[in-house]
């Protein structure tokens, strides 16, 4: 097993207190609602619907468009307004489903196809597909696709990553506070799929509630452990997790199942156990509206497809003029320039910051210190990638394992010469990953 940590990594201030000692609250959507047919990775979704039909909760809208892909549900009851590119937070404009919300929120009849406790593994995983349920972490990997490996026999271990390392984020501790049983019955259908395997709910130790609550209610439990990890950043990134739980080290050519792991977000575990128990498609999920720009920071329930400008309405809108708005967090999340965006099936945050500390930054030369090499958890080393990057050498980018970066923003977080490290090195990656596609 692990230690319980790994090599590198820092300790930002969380921000966390802004909003994890208040309950999750349910806000319901006004207007209109929209719905990305690309909310994950691979294939976008293909309509089933058109203009001018009325759709009620929990109906497909689209169906997934290949096996890399995910179908997407309507989580109000309206009439299709029309299937047109609509903004992402990330600024791509994408083929999107518009419903307009009549307010009665009309369901389809739901509920499992039999008992949940007679479903066979090979049940359980086309339930998770047909839910359209994806890692609700922010990768967006359909979930579906990550619990059918080549070798599901070789699985010994799946892992509910509860750890939450980035700053200000709290719907995940708010989730295995309010809703543990849920977390647990999640995790206890996953274990059915892989039979082999053991669970364990991996939480850094700043959460010590979540941690004494899930021994508690392990406690006899003969396949799940309950692992409290080092607080550090970026713990939860599926690297560094698996390596701290298990010991065991992956990089970029290989998957978590290549190792005998299944790693999923607190999030996406619940979606699997409603979708499996109850028969519901993901439709919904947690957000954390926080920072010292927003009035009432708080955990919200939302419906998929809500504009984020309503849920800073239901925070009590900004105090004053916010300078920097991201859609995520601090380190990894995406910053945004509209608020009349969409919320997706990846959407766990947004945070609104009074200053931009990072724009008022002027970037100077490498001074060779080494913060960057000793922070980084992919042991590469930033500032020389960084470099390559910024003059376009790409063979010697990927002979220095630039493909290694997992964009976490500890190196830039570190330097003393405030160098944009991690931007330059992700853009370089996605030239590469671009190529690699065609």
């Amino acid at each position: 097993m692990g230690r319980g940590s790994f090599v590198g990594g820092i300790h930002p201030y969380d921000g966390k207190e802004l909003s994890k000692d208040k309950p999750i609250r349910t806000v319901l959507p006004k207007g209109e609602l929209v719905y990305p047919l690309s909310q994950h990775i691979g294939a976008p979704a293909v309509p089933v619907v058109t203009k001018g039909d009325r759709v009620l909760v929990g109906q497909k809208i689209a169906e997934a468009g290949g096996f890399v892909s995910a179908p997407v549900h309507a989580s109000v009851s309206g009439v299709v307004k029309g299937i047109e590119p609509r903004r992402l937070v990330t600024g791509d404009s994408v083929m999107s489903i518009i419903v307009e919300n009549d307010g009665q929120y009309e369901e389809i009849p739901m509920g499992p196809a039999k008992d949940p406790q007679e479903y066979t593994p090979r049940e359980i995983v086309d339930c998770v597909r047909e839910a359209g349920i994806v890692g609700m972490g922010g990768a967006g990997f359909p979930t579906a696709v990550k619990l059918s490996p080549k070798e599901p026999g070789k699985i010994d271990y799946v892992i509910v990553n509860g750890a939450e390392c980035e700053p200000y984020l709290t719907s995940d501790y708010r989730r295995m506070l309010e809703e543990p049983e849920k977390v647990l019955d999640g995790l206890k259908i996953l274990l059915r799929v892989f039979p082999k395997a053991q669970g364990i709910i991996a939480i850094e130790d700043n959460k010590p509630e979540c941690v004494k609550l899930f021994r508690h209610m392990t406690a006899g439990e003969t396949r799940i452990q309950v692992r409290a990890l080092k607080t550090k950043y970026p713990q939860g990134a599926e690297r560094t997790l698996i390596y701290a739980v298990t010991g065991r080290k992956i990089d970029s050519t290989r998957l978590p199942a290549d190792v005998g792991c299944i790693v999923d977000n607190v999030d996406t575990v619940v979606a699997v156990c409603r979708a499996v128990q109850e028969g519901r498609p993901l439709m919904e999920r947690i957000v954390t509206v926080t920072g010292d720009a927003i009035a009432d920071p708080q955990n919200f329930r939302i419906r998929i497809g809500t504009c984020y400008q309503e849920l800073v309405e239901e925070a009590g809108g900004f105090v004053g003029r916010p300078e920097k708005i991201i859609c995520g967090g601090p380190m990894m999340g995406f910053s945004m320039f509209d608020l009349n965006v969409p919320s997706t099936k990846t959407s766990t945050a947004l945070l609104c910051l009074s200053r931009d500390e990072v724009s008022a930054m002027e970037p100077g030369p490498c001074i060779n210190c080494g913060r960057c090499v000793e922070a980084c958890p992919g042991r590469v080393i930033p500032s020389r990638l960084a470099d390559y990057a910024e003059h376009f050498q790409e063979k010697e980018f990927l002979e220095n394992n630039g493909m290694e970066c997992c964009e976490c923003g500890c190196c830039s977080f570190v330097c003393p010469a405030r160098r944009p490290l991690t931007q330059e090195i992700k853009s370089m990656r996605k030239i590469q990953l671009a190529k690699r596609k065609k």
